[in-house]
């Protein structure tokens, strides 16, 4: 669920006059349409020289799936035509050995975790599936059974055969992104499927024991009720998923949704509408024995661990392989060109499929220590469990009272910080709602201006 961003309102009465509530999911900052071409592109050995690598993630990114939702902006294409997957498999086996080689033997790399995304992994078949787990292991050195493995799925690709090779190659948790039981909201949305069909693969899923199943659903759906919105989630709940994720519906740019609707209008009565339909969301998680981790994670209380949370990768560095992956090291993060529309996609994926020589960095952003500071308080505040200031202060030697004064005198006077933690930065249970309009308001000036110059492509 990827994000553009609207500018902060910066006038005298914000904290009376709160932002839109729904301006930028913050999964990662800087965001993508904040990197640049890299002239010249720096060696990957060079960037990781000294960084550390006891705790890395590992991401894999497969950008095909068998259908594109409407709401979705992803690095992705709709189908792959003969043999498409096997280049591009054999592009992510050269990535691999090239960024293995730019970690050099002096000090082997140790990870943390891993995940496979897209797009949808499971739209490669078995024998591929095999090979890409082949590939993280040979090439980078992980042992995906020694460490948390996430996979994302949809429901029609999440097959028998599909999961024993994920199960037996050591995968701990699956995401299955369902986003509506109900027929009728899941065509609204664009993504067609029969109740039936995600409910055996469901089956599949339990049946074949994957630890951990987290099930994304989507509130604000076109027609979607408080009633339908129960169901729902009494529908996902019926199955105990070890994780649920709530995501707000974005209409972005084009996207199958974005190019019947006017992006930048402001829709007060469909942002009250998404509020409630969180509330009621979070209300009733809360009740059946979840506990939140951030406004869109929910986690069985019960759950077994899954090491470190999403954010935690953007302080300990990661590995990413495939078209549309991003690394990070504490200086730079750094993918390959971004787009959303199809056709330049396309065009992306050829062109990855025929690099022989990955010894380099293409595209990305330097990050200085003000945007180190704004990265660290962003990872740290959107979690429900708030930024702990001792972490903060020895990390950087100054407090984030000092750093961000404004900001968080904003979100105090909002009533969006909880006041009772002298010790910790955290967010209230309003402000937590309000998660991706606090996220934009630390954006540096500099962030905020690549972005805003970025072409949509």
């Amino acid at each position: 669920m990827s994000t553009t961003v609207t500018p902060a309102d910066n006038s005298a009465d914000t904290a009376v006059r709160p932002p839109r509530p729904y301006q930028s999911y913050t999964y990662a900052y800087p965001h993508k349409t904040a990197y640049r071409p890299l002239t010249p592109g720096p060696r990957l050995a060079d960037l990781w020289a000294g960084e550390s690598r006891q705790a890395l993630s590992l991401y894999l990114h497969i950008p095909f799936c068998e259908v594109r939702c409407g709401f979705c902006n992803l690095f992705t294409r709709i189908g792959a035509p003969d043999g498409l997957t096997g280049r591009y498999l054999d592009a992510l086996e050269r990535q691999a050995a090239a960024v293995r080689e730019a970690l050099g033997d002096a000090r082997a790399p140790r990870f943390a975790n891993a995940a496979f995304g897209g797009g949808t992994p499971t739209f490669l078949e078995a024998a591929e599936l095999e090979r890409l787990c082949d590939i993280a292991e040979r090439e980078t050195g992980v042992d995906l059974r020694a460490v948390p493995l996430s996979v994302e799925a949809s429901p029609s690709t999440a097959t028998a055969d599909r999961l024993a090779v994920l199960v037996e190659r050591g995968a701990t948790r699956l995401s299955l992104g369902v986003q509506s039981f109900v027929e009728e909201e899941a065509r609204a949305a664009v993504r067609p499927q029969r109740r039936s069909d995600v409910e055996a693969a469901l089956t599949r899923i339990r049946e074949a024991g994957v630890p951990v199943l987290n099930i994304d659903l989507i509130y604000g759906i076109d027609g979607q009720t408080a009633a339908s919105w129960r169901h729902s989630l009494d529908a996902a709940l019926a199955w105990r998923p070890e994780e649920l994720y709530l995501y707000p519906l974005y209409i972005r740019p084009l996207t199958g949704l974005g190019r019947h609707t006017d992006p930048l209008a402001a829709d007060r009565e469909w942002d009250e509408q998404r509020l409630r339909r969180y509330r009621e969301g979070r209300d009733h998680l809360l009740s059946h024995g979840y506990e939140q981790v951030s406004m869109r994670m929910f986690r069985r209380s019960d759950a077994p661990p899954q090491g470190p949370d999403d954010y935690a990768c953007q302080t300990d560095g990661m590995i990413g392989l495939g078209c549309g992956a991003r690394s990070y090291t504490s200086r730079l993060h750094y993918s390959f060109d971004y787009a959303v529309s199809m056709r330049e996609i396309r065009g992306i994926i050829d062109d990855y499929t025929a690099t022989e020589d990955f010894s380099r960095a293409l595209h990305g952003r330097w990050v200085d220590e003000d945007e180190a500071r704004r990265r660290h308080l962003l990872q740290s505040l959107l979690q429900a469990e708030g930024l702990p200031v001792a972490e903060y202060r020895l990390r950087f030697a100054s407090d984030p009272y000092d750093d961000f004064p404004a900001e968080l005198d904003t979100l105090a006077a909002r009533g969006w910080l909880d006041g009772d933690r002298a010790d910790r930065l955290r967010l209230s249970a309003e402000g937590l709602a309000h998660s991706d309009a606090i996220g934009p308001d630390f954006f540096s000036p500099d962030v905020r201006d690549a972005m805003a110059a970025y072409e949509t492509k």
